[in-house]
């Protein structure tokens, strides 16, 4: 199976001194392969001085838009988001996977539901299409947006937010922290810390009538919010994450056992099942992912950040055992499923059996 194919860039569209909106559009034989859902990501594939990257950006557009539309914000010493912010132009073609994610929950006309949205930075890419597609199915419905960013020239999409909040008048409101520039009431400068959430579900957000929140941004961010949101009695099931980046380094690195000393205890024997092809190959307890395991041996794995972050490497453990390292992508249900990050799984028994199709 071809897990990459090739969109054509129709625009680039500069929103801020350092972030692009890029319109994309599949061929015609995709274009069911890239039907989205809002709250989804795209896995690019780009060659840089040789080497191979693979970056996730999440989708802005609605569905039905018709079209397909991520934000990509330059990161100090990014060599993807750089390039796409100097070079990449209308009549690029890229490699992109199929849209992935589950940062979303099911919308329905008949709703009547309050819904609440935490974004810091370029976190606001998949909450702009969550919040497009859910005022435009739910006519019943409507959303508070929490919106942190350094100062109002950072704020991406930000004549698009505004245009929103006045189509969807008492519909959509938008509350805007600004780190480094004052604002007329205080409270709203700086970052959102335990205070400043404190005093939101105090004053000014019911947390009652919060159907749902969700939040993307950086990892420190999500915590203290996530933790202030259960903290003033909203269930953890109703909370949804997005991470885009993480404070964390992932695993420690183990020391790799040289294979002159290797033993049998050492390795383990896994079967890793791949568009319906099953690959054995031994490989390591101590050092090496199952991801890495697997694309050493041949295999062409769906992977993108390495970092537990996104789930394009999700896969299910039908035998077995192995420890996850790190886990900001998968659900609890679904870990208790047996799902798991190949990227950051390392064997806890001699034999594992897992499969990417489940």
């Amino acid at each position: 199976m071809t897990r990459f194919h090739p969109l054509q860039v129709l625009d680039v569209h500069h929103d801020t001194r350092d972030a692009v909106v890029v319109t994309l559009k599949p061929r015609q034989e995709d274009d069911a392969l890239f039907k989205f859902i809002p709250g989804q990501y795209l896995t690019f594939r780009h060659g840089v001085d040789g080497d191979e990257l693979r970056r996730s950006y999440s989708i802005c557009s609605a569905p039905d838009e018709g079209v397909i539309r991520v934000g990509i914000k330059r990161v100090d010493g990014g060599a993807f988001s750089t390039w796409a912010n100097e070079n990449l132009s209308a009549g690029t073609v890229l490699e992109a996977m199929p849209p992935m994610g589950s940062f979303h929950i099911p919308l329905a006309s008949d709703n009547k539901r309050h819904y609440l949205g935490f974004a810091g930075g370029s976190g606001i890419t998949p909450l702009l299409s969550i919040i497009k597609s859910t005022l435009a199915q739910e006519p019943l419905s409507s959303f508070t947006l929490v919106y942190a960013n350094r100062q109002v020239g950072s704020i991406m999409f930000r004549e698009e937010l505004e245009d929103l909040k006045n189509e969807y008048m008492g519909r959509f409101s938008i509350i805007h922290f600004l780190e480094s520039e004052g604002q007329e009431n205080e409270m709203f400068s700086g970052r959102i810390n335990t205070e400043k959430c404190n005093a939101l579900f105090n004053s000014w957000i019911n947390l009652k009538q919060v159907h749902t929140a969700f939040i993307c941004g950086p990892e420190a961010m999500m915590l203290t919010i996530a933790d202030a949101l259960k903290a003033h009695g909203m269930a953890k099931e109703n909370i949804k994450f997005e991470l885009f980046a993480s404070s964390q380094p992932g695993r420690l690195s183990r020391p790799v056992v040289k294979s002159a000393t290797r033993t049998t205890a050492d390795q383990c024997v896994a079967t890793v099942t791949l568009d319906g092809v099953a690959h054995k190959f031994e490989f390591p307890k101590e050092g090496q992912s199952l991801l890495d395991a697997a694309l050493e041996n041949n295999m062409d794995a769906p992977y993108a950040c390495k970092a537990g972050i996104c789930s394009t490497c999700k896969a299910k453990v039908l035998e077995g055992e192995v420890e996850m390292a790190v886990n900001h992508a998968l659900e609890d249900y679904e870990v208790e499923q047996g799902y798991v990050l190949t990227c950051q799984c390392y064997p806890q028994s001699d034999r594992v059996t897992v499969s990417f199709d489940e």
